[in-house]
C-alpha cells in the first residue's frame, strides 16, 4: 500500500505527524536533519506539493526563523530537529519564543523507546530540559499518540498568550504502523483554560479610576496586536483623548503617526513618554509585562501614579509593579 495516501487505513507515525501540520495550515518548515528524526525526514519527502522545508546551517537559525515566520504569517512556526545536540541547539529559539509570546511547535526526534535512559548515542532529556521554557511539552513513544497530542500542541502553542510547545517522539515510534483515522484539530482541553473570565466588576472599577484622571496615560505592548484589539485600543484613545506609548514588540499597535502616539517606552525609547510615566495619576498598562528595559529601577517606578493593568496572563499582574486595579482577559474583549 503505497505510504503516500495517507488516508489509507494503515500509515506511519512520520506520515500522520506531516497529515497533522498540513490541517493546521502550516506551509513551512524550519529544520536540519539527524539520525532519530530521519523517517519523519523520508516521509516529507512525498509531501514537497504541500510543504516547504527550509534546510538551514544551525538548529538555532531553525527556531528563530519559525519565530519570523509565526510573527510574520499569523500561524504556527514549526521546527524540525533531531535528538541530543540537535534538541539543545534549539534551546535559546524556545526561550525567546516563550518571553515574547511567539506560537512555535518544536518536533524532535528521540532514541527509540526501548533505550531512553540508558544514554544511548545523542540521547538527552530535552523534556527536563524544555519545562521551564515551554508552554507544554511531551514525549510520544507510541504512533498511536502522535494525531491526538499534536493537535494539542498546536491549540496550546496559538492560544490565550501563544508560546513554544515541543514534542519529543522517539525513532520507533515515527516507524510504527498504525490504523490512523484521520486528524482532528483541537479546540478545546479540559485542564487549559487559554483565556481568563473577564469580570464586569473590574472593568467597571477601571473605568471610574479613568474617568476621574485628570492626567492619565496608556502604555500598550504586544497584547494587543496579539488579541488583534488594535481598533479596540484606538477607539479607547480616541474617545478619551489620553496620550499613549508602546513597548517595542507592541508598536504596530497603534498608527506611529498618530496624534495621539508619543512613541516609544523605555531606555531605547523617547523622551517624551518616559517623563509622562513619571507625571499621569493612571498608568494604563495594556497587553505589556512591565519588563525593566520599560521601567528601569521598580522602587522609582511611576510611584505617582495609581496602575491600571490589563493582561490576559494572570501570572503578570503585580508580577513586577503592583496594581490598583487588575483587568484579567483577552485585551479585544477588556478594551
Amino acid at each position: 500500500m503505497s505510504q503516500t495516501n495517507i488516508s489509507s487505513i494503515q500509515t506511519t507515525g512520520s506520515l500522520a505527524l506531516l497529515d497533522a501540520i498540513v490541517k493546521e495550515q502550516v506551509d513551512t518548515i524550519f529544520g536540519y536533519p539527524g539520525g532519530a528524526i530521519m523517517p519523519i525526514y523520508d516521509a516529507l519527502f512525498d509531501h514537497a506539493d504541500k510543504l516547504k522545508h527550509i534546510l538551514v546551517r544551525h538548529e538555532q537559525g531553525a527556531v528563530h526563523a519559525a519565530q519570523g515566520y509565526a510573527r510574520a504569517s499569523g500561524k504556527t512556526g514549526v521546527v524540525f530537529a533531531t535528538s541530543g545536540p540537535g534538541a539543545t541547539n534549539l534551546v535559546t529559539g524556545i526561550a525567546d519564543a516563550m518571553i515574547d509570546s511567539t506560537p512555535i511547535v518544536c518536533i524532535v526526534g528521540q532514541v527509540f523507546a526501548h533505550l531512553l535512559g540508558t544514554d544511548a548515542f545523542q540521547e538527552t532529556d530535552i523534556l527536563n530540559i524544555t519545562a521551564p521554557i515551554t508552554k507544554w511539552n511531551f514525549q510520544i513513544t507510541d504512533a498511536q499518540e502522535i494525531p491526538e497530542i499534536i493537535a494539542k500542541a498546536f491549540f496550546i502553542a496559538r492560544s490565550g498568550r501563544p508560546g513554544p510547545v515541543l514534542i519529543d517522539i522517539s525513532k520507533n515510534a515515527q516507524m510504527q504502523t498504525f490504523e490512523y483515522k484521520g486528524y482532528t484539530p483541537c479546540h478545546y482541553i479540559r485542564s487549559y483554560r487559554p483565556k481568563p473570565i473577564v469580570r464586569p466588576e473590574y472593568i467597571e472599577q477601571a473605568a471610574q479610576v479613568i474617568n476621574q484622571a485628570q492626567k492619565p496615560f496608556i502604555i500598550f505592548g504586544q497584547g494587543v496586536v496579539l488579541g488583534n484589539a488594535e481598533q479596540e485600543l484606538q477607539q479607547l484613545i480616541e474617545k478619551s483623548g489620553i496620550p499613549a506609548a508602546w513597548t517595542i514588540l507592541g508598536k504596530s499597535a497603534l498608527p506611529t503617526h498618530h496624534p495621539l502616539n508619543v512613541g516609544m517606552l523605555g531606555m531605547h525609547g523617547n523622551f517624551a513618554p518616559n517623563v509622562l510615566t513619571n507625571q499621569c495619576d493612571v498608568l494604563i498598562a495594556i497587553g505589556m509585562r512591565f519588563d525593566d528595559r520599560v521601567t528601569g529601577r521598580l522602587d522609582k517606578y511611576a510611584k505617582q501614579a495609581k496602575i491600571i493593568h490589563f493582561d490576559i496572563d494572570p501570572s503578570e499582574i503585580d508580577k513586577n509593579v503592583a496594581t490598583h486595579v487588575s483587568v484579567w482577559g483577552d485585551a479585544k474583549e477588556t478594551l
